[in-house]
């Protein structure tokens, strides 16, 4: 006679298969799409460009024509443009796991809101450019964590208290940047105005190096978090019992995601809604049992790719690729907002 527990054990571990395969297949499937997408942008724009042709420039071989147009047009912003949202994805991901909550994303929260504010700051008020002004606005994303954490404490921190705290001070630098654009001299409106919607316009492979350091720093530091993670989804009383030491691994996740937000804020600006979108979006193909910051990576660079080559060539005009994500997101943002579980969900 069958053991009953045994079937399911049985059970249990094909279902636990099965949710891996299926994990494995979405990541390979996204890994080919960012890839072709990734080749689509090298290829093609005002002018055509063979693949043969982009992996001989790629090699280093000295094409006349193609050899700038791949090189020093396309590269910069398709490599800019998958870091950036591989960043965006998985400081998204983490808040919104963290806190248990879609709505608990950094450009949501304030955190891209308080750099890009420092960045309009320090270029209008300042008169900085260049590196410096990326550096005030890294320090303004880790400061306005700080203070939207401190703000939110209260025995602890919740997740409705850290939002609400979060959104308040959003409105209050929205302001802040809109007052300061007012001021602001035309020759530096448009750096300035690149600073409220991210733009990867002009950017150069240079920059590409410090962001893939903090995403190495910072990703391999919430990667290695990724079990604690997961387990503060479950609750903070379950997440203490399985042995997480709450307040270490929250601080070490916030730490994480707000360096990875504000350095990829600090080369594209405030990329509205990748953050928001990444998460919700790995979760529905990826299925919600197991970590999300590998597929939120994933889909974080294919939306900034994949936005700014539409917003180049696709459109009518062309937009900056904040714009193009903005009217993606802010869709999905009235959805949460009227759907009747929004309170405490989960990704």
């Amino acid at each position: 006679m069958t053991d009953p527990s045994s079937c399911v054990i049985a059970r249990l571990a094909r279902i636990r298969r099965e949710r891996a395969t299926r994990r494995w297949r979405v990541l390979a499937i996204l890994l080919a799409c960012l890839l072709a997408g990734a080749a689509l942008t090298l290829m093609l724009g005002q002018s055509s460009t063979a693949l043969v042709t982009v992996l001989r420039v790629l090699g280093g071989a000295d094409v006349p024509g193609a050899g700038f147009i791949v090189r020093e047009l396309r590269l910069p912003r398709a490599v800019i443009s998958i870091l950036t949202g591989v960043c965006f994805g998985l400081g998204g991901v983490a808040f919104q796991t963290m806190l248990r909550n879609p709505l608990a994303s950094p450009d949501i929260i304030g955190i891209s809101t308080g750099a890009s504010a420092a960045a309009v700051f320090a270029i209008v008020v300042l008169a900085m450019s260049g590196p410096a002004v990326s550096i005030v606005a890294v320090v303004a994303g880790l400061s306005v964590a700080l203070l939207i954490y401190l703000l939110s404490w209260r025995h602890g921190v919740t997740g409705a208290r850290l939002i609400l705290v979060g959104i308040g001070l959003a409105a209050m630098l929205q302001s802040f940047t809109a007052y300061l654009l007012t001021r602001a001299p035309s020759w530096t409106l448009q750096e300035a105005l690149r600073w409220m919607t991210g733009s990867v316009n002009g950017v150069q492979l240079e920059q590409a190096l410090p962001l893939f350091v903090a995403l190495l720093f910072f990703g391999g530091l919430l990667f290695s978090r990724s079990r604690d993670l997961e387990a503060l989804r479950l609750g903070d009383d379950t997440a203490a019992g399985l042995g997480v030491r709450l307040t270490a691994t929250r601080v070490s996740i916030i730490v994480s995601a707000v360096g990875l937000i504000s350095f990829a804020t600090a080369v594209a600006g405030p990329i509205a809604f990748v953050a928001f979108l990444a998460g919700p979006i790995a979760a529905r193909l990826a299925g919600r049992n197991g970590s999300l910051l590998a597929p939120s990576a994933i889909v974080g660079a294919l939306l900034v790719l994949l936005s700014d080559y539409a917003g180049q060539f696709l459109l009518p005009a062309r937009y900056p690729v904040g714009i193009v994500t903005g009217v993606l997101g802010a869709p999905y943002l009235v959805y949460l907002l009227i759907r009747d579980n929004k309170s405490g969900d989960a990704l």
